[in-house]
């Protein structure tokens, strides 16, 4: 499936303005364990008031939290949909996470994941940011899917 818009976005993610940080699903498959996603970066995003103010850089925490919301969306996709109303995805880890370059406003950050391991609720994600195809972040994360 490609080209998932802002709003359909929200049905699957519970976090909304200021903290929603994907922008649009590009494309994802499910059986591949895959999904594309963006984040565009603007100049009036609240962190840019005070990280940094004459050099505007989005935080790296910011960045491995968009990757994360983009792996929980693609792990949304493996519940049913009467599921979808009652589950939700954590961050339950972050390993091997490195930052390559700055993300700045005006960059289009694409969020690349790739499902590497499930096990029961624990879900492993090999995931990649980048902004004009340099790699911006890059990193493993693991979500767990509970019941809210």
């Amino acid at each position: 499936m490609s080209n998932i818009e802002h709003l359909e976005i929200r049905n699957y993610l519970p976090h909304r303005y200021p903290f929603l940080l994907v922008d649009r699903v590009l494309e994802f498959d499910v059986d591949a364990g895959t999904i594309t996603a963006i984040k565009n970066v603007t100049a009036n995003e609240p962190h840019f008031n005070g990280h940094f103010p004459h050099n505007p850089v989005m935080p790296g925490v910011l960045i491995i939290e968009a990757l994360a919301q983009a792996a929980c969306f693609l792990g949304m996709q493996s519940v049913s949909e009467e599921q979808v109303q009652n589950t939700i995805f954590y961050l339950a880890g972050i390993d091997n996470a490195r930052f390559k370059r700055q993300v700045v406003p005006g960059d289009c950050l694409t969020l690349q994941v790739l499902e590497a391991r499930v096990r029961k609720n624990l879900y492993k994600f090999n995931c990649q940011a980048t902004v004009d195809g340099q790699i911006a972040c890059s990193a493993q994360i693991l979500a767990m899917q509970v019941g809210k």
